[in-house]
């Protein structure tokens, strides 16, 4: 019996170190740039992720809640999730670790998390602030305060794979609440902010760095807006992360970070919504399109192929529909079919003069009635079964070409992914 158990206790110390030793560095090679873990390459099939029944908003946390709960919510989510190819999702401070453990444990899922970063204001010896000025030194000191404690809560925590910081926060300095408007365009006064703000940026990932080297450390960033002052103030950031909304193709983005930058590009948020805003109705098929289209640029981009060679992946926008991000506080049971901003990028339903981007229906899965236990449903749209798909492919599999990548996506079947989202 004690020779057992003493087989055991070395048993599950072994596994224990095996989960506390997983290598991520960002890797620069002559054929171009890569995420390594533990020494394979690894491209990101991300998804951003949080839990919102409907009527609750962004005050709801699904981590104060009992545990048996979350563990409910978790593995049904996550089943759905490891099931279309998912292995990282996108989430905000706020989740214990444990948990960030649980899911990789269970499901082979890490997560990236991320602090905001003052985007939607910071608390200030106990007064609310709700437009951050990053040259303020007092807001500074909490700022780095902030970061640095995360690191140290999360610095060992098996699961985790990279820390991000902010969430567009350059459109912040121009936008006054919360809710997404239409792309900001640059003037003077805005480059001076925004030169404060990118300065706190890199100050807080060296005083990261000085904590944990162990994760790579990403911005969030607006599209490539600024790109200049980023390419001056934030020499240490590790990866590029960027929420881009451009339509069936992300443009110059893979070149000009190249260029510019010679960062990694991790595209922290894309993709379409289930919205038609001329027909007033849900269009699955059309979600889908926009979103393989900018997959396929995704690994076509990755090292080795001959093109950029600097993609590492992305997180898609979003797994399921936020029900209150029109409004934010108000009509939290209604499904809101209000376009709020407009983008001519998604050419099927833009109208010029007209908005066509509806917040509360970017989900790849439709959220279902919240039961008993203020838990729900979730219903997948045909953009779900399309990236099941797309997510097969691996770009650094041997003798990968971007012919290949080309093929294998011209075989994906957009009817039959919204027949599957039928049944």
């Amino acid at each position: 019996m004690k020779n057992a158990f003493l087989t055991l206790v070395w048993i599950l110390s072994i596994q224990f170190i095996t989960a506390q030793t997983d290598r991520i560095v960002v890797d620069h090679q002559s054929d171009g740039i890569t995420l390594k873990v533990n020494g394979s390459n690894f491209m990101i099939n991300g998804m951003n992720w949080d839990y919102f029944p409907i009527g609750t908003n962004y005050s709801y946390s699904l981590w104060q809640q009992p545990d048996a709960i979350i563990k409910e919510a978790l593995d049904a989510e996550m089943t759905l999730l490891k099931n279309m190819g998912v292995n990282a999702i996108r989430q905000y401070t706020g989740v214990p670790p444990k948990w960030i453990t649980y899911i990789h444990k269970n499901y082979g899922i890490y997560t990236m998390l991320n602090h905001a970063f003052g985007r939607y204001g910071v608390s200030v010896e106990g007064k609310w602030i709700a437009h951050t000025n990053y040259s303020d030194p007092i807001v500074k000191k909490q700022l780095l305060k902030e970061v640095t404690a995360m690191v140290e809560e999360y610095k060992n925590t098996p699961g985790l794979l990279l820390f991000l910081l902010g969430n567009e926060n350059n459109y912040g300095l121009f936008w006054e609440g919360a809710e997404t408007e239409n792309i900001p365009t640059d003037d003077p006064k805005s480059k001076a902010q925004a030169r404060a703000m990118y300065q706190l940026f890199n100050n807080a990932i060296l005083a990261m760095k000085k904590i944990d080297r162990s994760k790579p450390i990403a911005i969030c960033n607006g599209d490539l807006q600024f790109l200049d002052i980023i390419k001056e103030e934030c020499k240490d950031m590790d990866i590029f992360g960027t929420n881009v909304y451009r339509g069936i193709s992300f443009g110059d983005v893979f070149e000009k970070v190249k260029r510019q930058l010679n960062k990694p590009v991790l595209f922290t948020e894309f993709g379409a919504d289930a919205f038609h805003a001329i027909k007033m109705q849900e269009d699955q098929k059309d979600q889908a399109y926009y979103m393989i289209g900018n997959w396929k640029e995704v690994y076509e981009n990755a090292a080795g192929l001959g093109k950029a060679e600097n993609s590492i992946g992305g997180f898609t926008f979003q797994f399921s529909d936020g029900w209150w991000k029109s409004g934010q506080t108000v009509n939290l049971k209604i499904h809101d079919k209000t376009a709020s901003w407009a983008n001519g990028g998604y050419k099927s339903d833009y109208k010029k003069g007209r908005n066509n981007m509806n917040e509360e229906w970017f989900g790849v899965c439709v959220k279902g009635p919240t039961n008993s236990k203020g838990l729900y449903s979730l219903h997948p749209r045909a953009a779900y079964f399309a990236l099941k798909e797309a997510h097969k492919l691996n770009p650094y599999e041997k003798n990968m070409t971007v012919k290949r990548i080309e093929e294998f996506f011209s075989k994906i079947s957009l009817q039959k992914a919204l027949e599957e989202a039928k049944n």
